[in-house]
């Protein structure tokens, strides 16, 4: 692999999608070639299964079932996007990736996380994110900029406490690897968020060229 790789990772509200387009501009303006893609998706096979995870069902999907549709959508969007960019050189910047497994099906729903690295390992095969940037912020104030955003997803429909155990695993993560990890305090007002983007371009830069 000679691309850089980086993940946005955060709950519902933390603005991942509008920094995510924030942080590619600037790269893109250095000349850089810069993919972006999501997950769950990033293909079209990929999506599909974003909308059975995500939709509302009077059917309750099973935990194990749903980690297991997470991973399948991410075989298919690594095989057909993100190594493929990476291997041409390309910037791939994520909107969530396998710490989102951790901290949603592990946290929030509470698999073993041993469960979540067999599949992680079988399905990634030694691939992972070079940055990863955690948009922190309290749950109450993400539940209510997601609830103003319009209708829920299945996701979104979770109480509090699901929520809370996302944010602990999340940040427990975070504090595992400090080189990997950026914690953005994303509670600020966007311009705010934004600064603190501007001071780690520099090294998505002085990466993606080293």
């Amino acid at each position: 692999m000679t691309g850089l790789f980086i993940t946005l990772e955060g709950p519902e509200g933390a603005g991942k999608s509008t920094n995510r387009d924030y942080i590619a501009a600037q790269l893109r303006a250095a000349g850089l070639d810069v993919v972006l893609t999501r997950e769950p998706g990033g293909t079209p096979l990929a999506e599909r299964i974003r909308e059975v995870l995500l939709a509302p069902s009077d059917e309750a999907m099973d935990a194990d079932a749903e980690l297991l549709l997470m991973f399948a959508a991410r075989a298919q969007h690594i095989a057909r996007v993100i190594r493929p960019a990476l291997q041409r050189g390309a910037v791939v910047i994520c909107d969530r990736f396998t710490d989102a497994t951790y901290a949603y099906q592990g946290g929030g729903r509470g698999l073993p996380e041993a469960r979540i690295a067999t599949l992680e390992a079988f399905v990634q095969q030694g691939l992972q994110p070079d940055l990863t940037l955690v948009f922190d912020l309290p749950v109450e104030i993400g539940l209510a900029r997601a609830t103003a955003r319009g209708r829920l997803d299945r996701f979104e429909q979770e109480g509090r406490a699901f929520f809370e155990a996302v944010r602990s695993a999340y940040l427990a993560r975070a504090a595992t690897d400090t080189q990997r990890y950026r914690i953005v305090d994303a509670a600020q007002p966007l311009a705010d968020v934004q600064r603190a983007l501007d001071g780690l371009v520099p090294l998505m830069l002085e990466s993606a060229r080293g």
